[in-house]
C-alpha cells in the first residue's frame, strides 16, 4: 500500500517490495504502473475517484462513472482484476436512503461495462470515528457501516460488485471481524489489513 510509506517515492518503494519477495502492490500513482510492472511486480488494485468525491452525492454521478470506466480500461490493459470504489463524503442534509440510492444507481450504470471487461469493482468501507489523523479515519464518509455497504452491493446484484474488507476500519466501526469475514466471505473481493489502534502493523 504505497501511500502508507509517503513521502517515499512509489518506484523506490517498489524496489523494496521486490527485494523482500512481494508479488504485487497498490496505492501508488498510475504514472508509476509501467515502471513497477517492468520490475516484475503486479498492480493488485487500480485506483479510481478517491474517497472524498463519490456517488452518494448525485452531482458527482457523471464524474464517478467516467472515472470508473477509465480505471476499468486501465485495469483490463495491465491485467489487474479489480478497481476500487468508494461512497464518497456525505453531502449536507443527505439522507441514508437518498445516498444509498445515488450510489447504487451510479454503480449499476458502470457494472455492465465492468462485466464486459471482466473487472470487479470493490467498495471500501471506511471508519468515521478516528479523527486523530487524516488517513486513520474519515469523518463524514457515507459508507462507514460495513453492513450498509453490503446492502448496497447486494442491490447492485452483480458478481462484478464486491466488498473491500478493511480489517482496521471494520474493527473500529463494527467489530467482530472474524465472524463478519465468515458472514460476508462470498461478497469480499479484496482485503486491506492494519492493526487497531493506530493503523500500524498487525
Amino acid at each position: 500500500m504505497g501511500w502508507c510509506f509517503k513521502p517515499m517515492p512509489g518506484l523506490e518503494l517498489a524496489k523494496h517490495c521486490k527485494a523482500i519477495g512481494l508479488e504485487a502492490m497498490e496505492g501508488v500513482s498510475a504514472e508509476d504502473y509501467p515502471a513497477i510492472r517492468k520490475m516484475g511486480l503486479k498492480i493488485s488494485l487500480v485506483g479510481s475517484h478517491g474517497f472524498k468525491k463519490g456517488p452518494c452525492v448525485a452531482d458527482n454521478r457523471a464524474f464517478v462513472i467516467e472515472t470508473l470506466k477509465k480505471s476499468i480500461d486501465l485495469a483490463a490493459k495491465i491485467g489487474t482484476k479489480s478497481v476500487i470504489t468508494f461512497t464518497g463524503m456525505r453531502g449536507k442534509g443527505l439522507s441514508d436512503a437518498a445516498g444509498s440510492k445515488n450510489c447504487v444507481d451510479a454503480w449499476k450504470a458502470v457494472i455492465p461495462y465492468a462485466e464486459k471487461k471482466k473487472i470487479t469493482l470493490v467498495l471500501e468501507h471506511l471508519n468515521t470515528r478516528d479523527d486523530s489523523h487524516p488517513m486513520k479515519g474519515h469523518p463524514g464518509y457515507f459508507g462507514d457501516d460495513v453492513d450498509h455497504c453490503v446492502e448496497m452491493i447486494r442491490k447492485v446484484d452483480s458478481p462484478r460488485m464486491k466488498l473491500l474488507f478493511d480489517v482496521y476500519h471494520v474493527q473500529i466501526m463494527n467489530g467482530d471481524v472474524i465472524r463478519r469475514i465468515g458472514q460476508y466471505k462470498n461478497l469480499i473481493g479484496h482485503y486491506h489489513t492494519a492493526g487497531n489502534p493506530g493503523r500500524a502493523e498487525l
